[in-house]
């Protein structure tokens, strides 16, 4: 147990803090080759993890291939502006719009997807309107929540999901029907909350004269309307896989790449820029990291955890969902929400309650606000900031994401009950 734990510590070191330039999948498979040598993990475990996440590690690089793909066209600098123009250049209205355009991107493109691909453009567009830096940090902030706190509903809108539905065989509809509510409830809440904590910094009006016409942005206006039929094409492509029991990466990397070829045709963007780009790093992060923590599984470790998980289980609905809920984000908070969601499932897999199963998804995608550090889409937001210029120090995320994250946590998980 002491050294799968010393492992698991020691990779999650090198994720997190990537020195000298390592990457995240590269420092995930050093941890499993040396959790394989040293005996920790076996060769069949290796044939058993990747059997779990390969669905979903491709799904999720299909969602980001599709988001690189329709940035490069002007599909989401088109809903920043018209998002921008629609507010009339009322501040406060802007803010709530920003935000509900985060929690579509989020919910249709994944939660990295949101952060990574609309934060450049909301940034650029608020330095055009000219807006102050308390200001643009306010919605930053704001906008850096929303991707994954409306991370919820589809199978496809955050990797957690994925890997959860996967490992308990949870259908695409299924997992909608029960996350719906929970989605809306935590869109609305967040906005609320956010604005409540935000308010003084956000303008009560914007010069939104000084944006360009939305369709200025666009390559293509021709593929831009296709995108929307395709969008719509591809979900119900999810409904039909799911009846006939398809791997959800059929659709996403498929409909990912189809989408590339399209665009490709007619001269839009240019493949191997996307592809070269596409976070190929996560195939092997999920692979390597789920080994990894499979070694906790094998030493031991995840038995402790479902017993405090049994006896939650007991106590009625109430303690079974807020506990299982805050016990994923306490944890995804300071140790990451990838380990947390894998170990977690691991630790749910013989209790039996589906309400604790979606509480621990939900957890796992909010809990990681608290801190910086809490998931990968967070640590790569800060770092597209920092090369945008804009610094956002440990103190004050944590500070933000500690006062914001457990009423908005808290609300959610009762829509489970």
């Amino acid at each position: 147990m002491v050294v799968a734990s010393l492992i698991f510590l020691a990779t999650l070191f090198l994720v997190i803090y990537q020195p000298k330039g390592l990457q995240i999948g590269t420092s995930a498979i050093i941890g499993a080759i040396v959790a394989l040598v040293v005996g920790v993990v076996s060769l069949e475990d290796v044939q058993t993890v990747t059997s779990i996440v390969w669905d979903a590690t491709l799904a999720f690089v299909g969602i980001i291939i599709l988001s690189m793909v329709l940035d490069e066209i002007g599909f989401f600098e088109w809903c920043a502006i018209k998002m921008a123009k629609l507010s009339r250049g009322n501040g406060h209205l802007m803010f709530v719009y920003a935000l509900l355009l985060g929690s579509f991107v989020s919910a249709l493109f994944a939660n990295d997807g949101a952060a990574l691909i609309l934060t450049p453009i909301l940034l650029a567009k608020m330095r055009i309107l000219q807006l102050n830096f308390k200001t643009i940090i306010a919605f930053l902030l704001a906008g850096g929540f929303i991707s994954d706190s409306a991370s919820l509903p589809f199978v496809f809108s955050n990797l957690t999901n994925i890997v959860t539905a996967n490992y308990f065989n949870i259908g695409f509809a299924h997992y909608l029907s029960n996350m719906i509510i929970p989605y809306i409830v935590s869109t609305i809440v967040s906005i609320i909350v956010l604005w409540i904590v935000l308010r003084k910094e956000i303008p009560k009006q914007v010069d939104v004269t000084l944006l360009k016409n939305p369709n200025e942005v666009l390559k293509s206006k021709t593929l831009f309307q296709f995108a929307w039929f395709f969008l719509a094409l591809l979900l119900v492509g999810y409904f039909v896989g799911d009846s006939y029991q398809l791997p959800v990466s059929l659709f996403a990397l498929g409909g990912g790449l189809l989408f590339l070829l399209i665009a490709t045709l007619v001269k839009t963007v240019e493949p191997k820029k996307i592809i070269k780009t596409a976070p190929w790093q996560v195939v092997w992060f999920s692979i390597g990291l789920y080994i990894v923590v499979y070694g906790l599984k094998n030493a031991g470790l995840t038995d402790y955890l479902e017993i405090v998980l049994k006896d939650l289980a007991t106590q009625g609905d109430f303690l079974a969902v807020i506990g299982t809920g805050f016990i994923a984000a306490f944890l995804s908070a300071f140790m990451n929400n990838m380990p947390t969601i894998m170990i977690m499932d691991i630790s749910l897999a013989n209790i039996g309650n589906e309400a604790m199963i979606y509480a621990n998804i939900i957890g796992c995608n909010l809990g990681p606000k608290m801190t910086p550090f809490g998931s990968l889409a967070t640590l790569l937001w800060l770092h597209v900031l920092a090369q945008k210029g804009v610094v956002i120090t440990f103190g004050q995320y944590s500070k933000f994401g500690l006062l914001v994250t457990p009423p908005v946590l808290f609300i959610v998980l009762l829509t489970l009950i």
